[in-house]
Formats: structure tokens, sequence, C-alpha cells
């Protein structure tokens, strides 16, 4: 079952070199117990994705000008500011990137998920205590306890980390939005947050939309993985196509440029890829594909008319005029 499905929505932020399309005709799907994966460079929208579903663009200068948001069939574009206050912490939960600036530094850890189980279940101040240090332990925080009385400066970063994932869950939200979780984090704790994740999906049936750059945690944890650029999706499908089977030429060249571990020699082992070129300024976006610039199969329409998605017979879509070539010949 669909439990939120973003539907063809634009976000457009008034700059002083004119108007920049931040996303563009955006569509995706998350179903009940599902991992989804959005995988891009630095600035190409996966952020921005995010903070439109929870109904916090920035505005002015960001809006939201057209397209919808359900989440299990409600319209959550045109709510108000109260509307969509009960919606999030409760119904959808969000883990930011950055904990040291998401937990306010004058209040326990512990107060700040109590904070979010009084506002939204109108529970007393010694249940929603109680259900603090159990989200406390249920994130793996030894002494929970104690640590519930602590204040962010006194956590290591993988426990602050772990603390914004007790405070998103602490409602028991149907949808769970991880914006690069394991930001500055060493790998080791990378590794335990990503198995948190994936432990409390399976154990709660949560949807989770990862948002990330790190390839290998998509193959891990992700069921679905949509690839964007430029504030379009490009390619779309199950981890197994999209990864092994890529279509679009930046997914490829995102693939290429993961590095692997090479037992060979240093003379012998091969360079690492990059993706020639920048991702271009989203105010000088012209009317063919944002990607043309930097692809080696761009042909005369990629600069012309923007691709649109189009979907195979196994659900695998694409929106690259090269790849709909490549298809219509086979």
């Amino acid at each position: 079952m669909t439990v939120l499905k973003v539907d063809n929505i634009v976000v457009d932020f008034a700059t002083r070199r004119g108007n920049a399309r931040v996303l563009d005709h955006v569509n995706l799907e998350v179903n009940e117990g599902e991992i989804l994966g959005i995988v891009g460079e630095s600035g190409c929208g996966k952020s921005m994705t995010a903070l439109s579903i929870m109904g916090l663009v920035p505005s002015p200068p960001g809006n939201l000008t057209s397209g919808s948001i359900y989440l299990e069939g409600r319209d959550l574009v045109g709510l108000s500011k109260d509307e969509m206050r009960e919606i999030r912490g409760n119904e959808i939960g969000m883990i930011f990137q950055e904990p040291m600036s998401s937990l306010n530094p004058v209040f326990t850890v512990g107060e700040q998920i109590a904070e979010s189980v009084r506002l939204h279940e109108n529970a007393s101040q010694r249940a929603a205590w109680e259900r603090a240090v159990e989200m406390l332990r249920a994130v793996g925080i030894p002494e929970a306890e104690v640590r519930a009385k602590s204040y962010p400066h006194q956590l290591s970063g993988g426990m602050r980390q772990r603390v914004m994932i007790a405070i998103a869950l602490a409602c028991n939200p149907r949808v769970l939005i991880a914006d690069e979780p394991t930001t500055a984090l060493d790998t080791t704790v990378q590794a335990q947050i990503f198995d948190l994740l994936e432990e409390l999906q399976k154990s709660r049936g949560t949807a989770i939309v990862l948002i990330t750059h790190d390839m290998g945690a998509v193959a891990q944890l992700a069921d679905r993985v949509a690839v964007m650029y430029a504030g379009r999706i490009v390619e779309t499908g199950t981890v197994e196509q999209v990864l092994t089977m890529p279509r679009h030429p930046y997914t490829e060249g995102l693939i290429a440029c993961v590095p692997h571990l090479q037992p060979d020699p240093p003379e012998k082992r091969e360079p690492l890829l990059e993706i020639p070129g920048v991702v271009p300024s989203l105010t000088e976006l012209g009317d063919g594909c944002a990607f043309a610039p930097r692809c080696n199969r761009a042909l005369a329409t990629c600069t012309g008319r923007q691709p649109v998605l189009k979907t195979e017979g196994n659900g695998h879509a694409t929106a690259c005029w090269a790849v709909e070539a490549e298809l219509e010949n086979v």
C-alpha cells in the first residue's frame, strides 16, 4: 500500500540572479514498510524534497508552486501551519543532517523526546518521560535512564544522532525521512546507524525515505532507488535494477565514481573515475536535459527538449532521450 506519494511538485526560489527551479515536477512513491533511497550530488534537490514533504520550505524565498503530496491519500499541500504541525513528528518524522544544530542545547535529550510525546499524544509528564527513556533504550543508547538527563553537548556524535532517531520515532510515525543521517560520523558509527534504521524499519513497519550520497548504504538498505539531478528525477527502480543495470548516463557516472577495494598494488589499480563538468546553475537551465553538457551519449534532441520519465514493463523508469532511442532500436 502506498503511504506517501509526491505528485508532480514544483518548488521555485527567488534569487538575485532570477528564479531558480530547485524541484522540477518531482514524482515519488513510498510503500508501507519500504525503504526508498534518494541519491544524487549535493544541490540536486534531495533535501529540498524532504523539506517539501514536511512543509518546511522556507518562504520567502521558496515557494511550492504546484503539485500535491499525499500522506495515506490526504493532500498535505495547502494545509494550515497548525495542521502541518500536528502531522510533523506524529505521522511523519524526520532525522536532520546535523543533530547539534537540531537539538536544543538548553534542554536534556529526555525532555526533548518527551516534549514531542506530550504535544502529539496528550500524555502526562510522567508517561512522556517514560516513553523518552524507552525510546533511548530502543535506539541502543546504554544506561538510558541516565542518558535521558544529559544535554546534547554531553553526548557523542553517534549518540546525538540516535537521540534524533528517537525523537523522530517517539510517536510511531507512518513515514520516517532520514536526511543524510550519518553526516560527520565515523565509518563504524555510520554502520551502526544504518543497522539501527534497518532494524526499526523491520520491527515497526515504518516507511523510510533515505536521502544520501552513500551508494553503499543504498545497496545495503533500500528496496527502491530514485536518482536526482538538477531538481529532477532521472531514474527510478529497484536497487538491483538501478545499481546493477543503470540506464541513465548520470546514474552510470555515479556508480563508476564509487571506490572499490582493490587488492592490486597501487601501480596496477584503476584510477578513480569522475563525472566531467559541473552541476549547472538552477537559474540557467535551458529547455533541454540538464545533464547533456556533461553526457558522453548526448544527442541533438537532448539540448532542445526536456526528457520525460518513461517506465518500462518491469517498473524501471528513466528520463533520457539516448536511452529511449536505444530501447526503440532493440
